[in-house]
C-alpha cells in the first residue's frame, strides 16, 4: 500500500477503531463501528474482516485482563462460554453456507426493538448479581448453551454478538451487568484470537493498517473498561441502547443495499 494511501486509510480507521473499542468494552457491539470503518477506507471485504480482527483482538484481551484483575469474571462459566462460542461459530459458518441470511435479518428486526423495550422498562435489570441461586454445574451448563447459540449466530451473521452475550448472561444466568460483561470479554477474546489466526494464516490481514488500529483499539478498550468497572450499570445500560440502535441501522442498510 503506497504511503499516501496508507495515511488516508489510517486517518479513517484509527479514530473509529478507538471509538469502537470504548463501545465494545462497555456494552459489546464495537464491531458495528469498526468493520464499516475498514470498508469505508476502501479495503476489500475479506481484508476488512481480517484486519478488523487484528484491530479488535488485542483491545479485547486487555479488557478481559482488566475485568479479571478486578474479580469481575466468573471463571468456571466464562471458560465454558468461550468453548461454546468457538464451537458455535464453526456451526454458524456451516449454516451460512446453506441458508440465506435474509431470513435472519427479518428475525433480528423484530428481536432487537423488543430487547430495547425490555431494557427501557426493566430499570433494575442487571443491578444485582443473582447467580448464587444456581450451582456451578447449572451455571456452566447455561453458559455453555448460550456460548454455542450465540457463537452460532456470530459465525452465521455476527453483528451485536457481544451485546447479546451480555444480555443473555444477565437475563438467564442472573449475573450483574459487570460480571456479564467480564464473561462476554472471555468469549469474545477466544473467538477473536481464533479468527485472527485463521485470517493471518490465509494472508488476509493488512498488517500495516491492523497494527496501528490495534493500538487504537487497545486505547479505546482501556478507557471503556475503566468506565464500565467504575460506573457499572449507570454507563452500561445507556450504551446498550446506542449499540441496539446501531444494529437496527445496520440491518436496515444491509437489507436495502443487499
Amino acid at each position: 500500500m503506497p504511503p499516501q494511501q496508507l495515511l488516508e486509510t489510517l486517518l479513517i480507521v484509527c479514530p473509529l477503531v478507538f471509538l469502537g473499542g470504548i463501545v465494545d468494552a462497555v456494552a459489546g457491539g464495537g464491531g458495528l463501528i469498526t468493520l464499516p470503518a475498514y470498508l469505508l477506507a476502501g479495503l476489500p471485504p475479506h481484508a476488512a474482516s481480517a484486519t478488523n480482527k487484528c484491530g479488535n483482538t488485542f483491545g479485547t484481551l486487555l479488557s478481559t485482563y482488566r475485568f479479571f484483575k478486578q474479580g469481575r469474571i466468573h471463571l468456571p462459566s466464562a471458560l465454558f462460554g468461550g468453548v461454546g462460542a468457538l464451537a458455535g461459530a464453526w456451526l454458524g459458518v456451516q449454516l451460512n453456507l446453506i441458508m440465506p441470511e435474509r431470513y435472519l435479518y427479518y428475525l433480528m428486526l423484530i428481536v432487537v426493538p423488543v430487547m430495547a423495550l425490555f431494557l427501557l422498562f426493566k430499570g433494575e435489570f442487571g443491578q444485582e448479581n443473582g447467580s448464587s441461586r444456581f450451582s456451578t454445574r447449572q451455571l456452566v451448563a447455561m453458559v455453555l448453551a448460550i456460548g454455542i447459540a450465540l457463537g452460532t449466530y456470530d459465525g452465521f451473521f455476527g453483528p451485536g454478538t457481544g451485546t447479546f452475550l451480555m444480555l443473555a448472561f444477565t437475563g438467564i444466568c442472573k449475573f450483574d451487568l459487570l460480571t456479564a460483561s467480564g464473561n462476554t470479554k472471555v468469549a469474545n477474546a477466544a473467538s477473536n484470537v481464533a479468527s485472527l489466526i485463521t485470517f493471518a494464516l490465509a494472508g488476509e490481514v493488512v498488517w500495516a493498517v491492523g497494527i496501528p488500529a490495534a493500538l487504537c483499539g487497545i486505547a479505546g478498550n482501556y478507557i471503556g473498561s475503566g468506565l464500565a468497572l467504575k460506573n457499572g450499570a449507570r454507563v452500561i445500560r445507556p450504551m446498550f441502547f446506542v449499540v441496539l440502535t446501531l444494529l437496527v441501522i445496520r440491518l436496515v442498510f444491509d437489507l436495502v443495499t443487499g
